[in-house]
This record gives C-alpha cells, structure tokens and sequence, in this order.
C-alpha cells in the first residue's frame, strides 16, 4: 500500500495541532485525521464518530501496527514540511 498524497491542515487548538487528508495509491482518501502534541510527541488520531454512550468509535483505521506507523509517519512528516 502507497500513500500517494498527504494535505495537513494546520490548527492550534491546544494538543490538537492540525487536521490531514490521505489518499492512497490515488484511488482512496480518508480525510479527518487529527495530529495531536501527546505526553511523548505527535501522534495520529483516526477519524471517529461519536456514539449515543459518548465514547468514540474510529471510522477507518489501520489493522496492523505496521500500516499505522507508515501512516502516522507520511502524515507527521507532512506536518512538520507545513509548519516550518
């Protein structure tokens, strides 16, 4: 699986640092990611919907820790092009 494309949306809302749209292999977007300043650095939240309880179910996400670390990777990287 290839990332062909990464837009991060900048936004400093406390630990919520931006907002990025992926596309992969030029055929699938996810858009909603959030880039969030965590105790030990940035990370990737996956898009999510609240449920009726309160708690939050993500909408897509990776199924192996593998495919979240390239996507978390790819995403930062472009985060930190953007802010710069």
């Amino acid at each position: 699986m290839e990332i062909t494309e990464v837009k991060v949306f900048p936004a400093n809302e406390g630990k919520l640092k931006g907002y990025a749209t992926i596309v992969i292999e030029g055929c699938f977007i996810i858009r909603d990611l959030k880039i969030i300043k965590g105790e030990k650095g940035l990370f990737v939240s996956m898009p999510s919907r609240r449920k009726k309880d309160g708690t939050f179910k993500d909408i897509a996400h990776p199924l192996n820790a593998e495919t979240r670390t390239m996507v978390e990777g790819k995403v930062i990287e472009e985060y930190n092009k953007t802010i710069d």
